[in-house]
């Protein structure tokens, strides 16, 4: 299969004081969240002048892209400027007849991945009759680039603590029955393996998942623990230092900079934990080979590159022209 771009889909986050709220709106639209959890949140974002690292980061990974493969890249977003709607337009309109689109969530799920599937979708009706193909690359939770970059990461976060720090791993908790949607327990199964493998690449013999930045009525059961209760349970039982690894996470997310380098580490001195936390790959040069290695995959029709290990969990196979994922595609690949 012949592609002629690249097309980097991404959740999107506000670059400035005004547009925060407006955001919020965006990604919450729909779910009856009441406004004062908006203006909770809000206050998230404005600690960091009101600009998310999400969209910097992505042109940074653009830009290594660009320098890893001779295809133009474009970058649309879910939920604000640049939207993908207006991208594929502007694809349509530079002569774009069939791209790939590399989303910046390795999981398969519903928000991680049947979303950016119906993003695909609704993006090609916009853009009308003449709207280029659009591909929607694998999920790459388990790809060899993914594991040897969070394990980099744990490592030199390592270097930083007593070398008796407990390694916890962390991904965003979404509600149990999520968790179904897309294949019994899928995505959460999914974080364990990758976990699994980052833990063993690094030279962990041991390490505790967890979850994080649940949101919603408290009565509607998430994934858990959470980390900052996990936390809790590790001081009780004498843990003195922390390496959390936010692999659920390719980039540093509000969820990352706030819920872990703010308010996770303010509990961790509280509790007198010393924590250090890895890095995630943000703008990489190797998350940049990892994409073009996903493309090369799909043109050459050669089988996907992954990392072994026991009980190997299922991942997605590529989707196209904005189908949404259902099994048994998303246990497919």
């Amino acid at each position: 299969m012949d592609f002629d771009a690249v097309l980097l889909l991404s959740f999107g986050g506000p670059e400035g004081p005004e547009q925060v709220r407006p955001f919020l709106e965006n990604v919450t639209r729909g779910r009856n969240v009441p406004p004062e959890r908006l203006d909770d949140v809000a206050e998230h974002y404005l600690h960091f002048g009101g600009v998310s690292p999400i969209n910097g980061i992505n042109r940074a990974l653009i830009a290594e892209l660009e320098a890893e493969q001779d295809l133009p890249v474009y970058f649309g977003n879910r939920n604000w400027a640049p939207y993908v709607e207006d991208t594929v337009k502007t694809m349509r309109d530079n002569g774009i007849r069939c791209a790939v689109v590399f989303t910046t969530s390795a999981w398969s799920g519903y928000s991680s991945c049947t979303q950016y599937v119906e993003d695909i979708a609704r993006a090609r009706e916009a853009a009308g009759p003449d709207a280029p193909k659009l591909v929607k690359l694998r999920t790459y939770f388990d790809h060899p680039l993914f594991v040897e970059m969070f394990s980099d990461a744990v490592a030199a976060a390592a270097a930083s603590v007593p070398a008796d720090a407990r390694l916890v791993f962390t991904a965003h908790s979404i509600p149990v029955a999520a968790d179904q949607r897309c294949g019994p327990n899928l995505y959460s199964r999914q974080v364990a393996y990758a976990a699994r493998l980052v833990a063993s690449a690094a030279g962990y013999a041991e390490h505790d998942l967890v979850w994080q930045s649940r949101s919603g009525p408290p009565q509607v059961p998430w994934l858990e623990p959470d980390v900052g209760d996990h936390l809790k349970v590790l001081a009780d039982t004498g843990t003195k230092a922390v390496i959390v690894c936010p692999i659920g996470f390719v980039a540093d997310h509000i969820e990352v900079v706030w819920d872990l380098d703010h308010e996770l580490r303010l509990q961790a001195e509280a509790l007198g934990i010393v924590l250090a936390r890895a890095k995630t790959p943000n703008a990489d040069r190797r998350f940049a080979q990892l994409a073009v290695d996903l493309v090369n995959e799909l043109r050459d029709e050669r089988a996907p590159a992954r990392v072994s290990g026991p009980d190997q969990v299922s991942g997605c196979l590529a989707s196209s022209n904005g189908q949404p994922c259902r099994p048994p595609h998303c246990a497919a690949g």
